[in-house]
């Protein structure tokens, strides 16, 4: 017989107020309550409580508090990979999070659902979908991803957004519900480059 943890893990139907997951919750409420109270000069301790804190991650993340999760567990993260301020990552269902991913303030990951048929509903039964979020992905503040969603590589999500959808690879989108307003061409990778080329150039003349 399956645990109410595996069930919630398997994306079925489960109870939040089984004993267990009560325990997990339990362990991510007080390492965030630690991980929020750190301060700016507890770095490596602030590090050290989020790679606690998370299934899996790369070396090199940054997680500004405060933040919150439900379990953390069911978080796996890559390399280089920064969150602002005020971050929320309910985690009922994996969250996986590429490399070189980067989250204005407020964004929020849910994973989690509830039946739409209120008995149903009002019994306890909940549900979770797994996100995804891909390699090189820039999030924007106040941005809202909901459970099952996936979004491709390179993408940029405009803040405030609502993201309801897929979005596929190497585009920018926003909106409330986000939507593609264009893909990501090679005049935006040559304008960038060189605007770079500018920055360097421009340090190297001060030396």
């Amino acid at each position: 017989m399956r645990t109410e943890k595996e069930k919630m893990l398997q994306e079925d139907l489960y109870r939040a107020s089984d004993s267990e997951l009560i325990a997990e919750h339990a362990r991510a409420s007080s390492l965030t309550r630690l991980l929020n109270q750190t301060t700016e000069e507890q770095l490596e301790e602030r590090q050290a409580l989020t790679k606690e804190l998370f299934g899996q991650t790369g070396d090199k993340i940054y997680v500004e508090p405060p933040f919150r999760c439900d379990y953390g567990k069911n978080i796996f993260i890559g390399e280089h990979f920064y969150a602002n301020f005020d971050c929320v990552m309910l985690d009922v269902a994996k969250i996986t999070i590429g490399k070189n991913v980067m989250f204005g303030p407020r964004v929020c990951l849910f994973t989690a659902g509830h039946p739409i048929d209120a008995v149903v509903r009002n019994t306890g039964l909940e549900f979770g979908r797994a996100i995804t979020i891909e390699d090189n992905v820039w999030i924007g503040g106040n941005t809202t991803v909901n459970p099952g969603v996936t979004i491709g590589e390179n993408v940029i999500i405009g803040s405030g957004s609502v993201v309801t959808k897929d979005i596929p690879p190497n585009t920018i989108a926003a909106g409330n519900p986000c939507r593609v307003i264009r893909k990501i061409t090679h005049e935006d990778e040559k304008y960038w480059q060189e605007k770079q080329n500018q920055y360097w150039a421009e340090l190297d003349n001060q030396s």
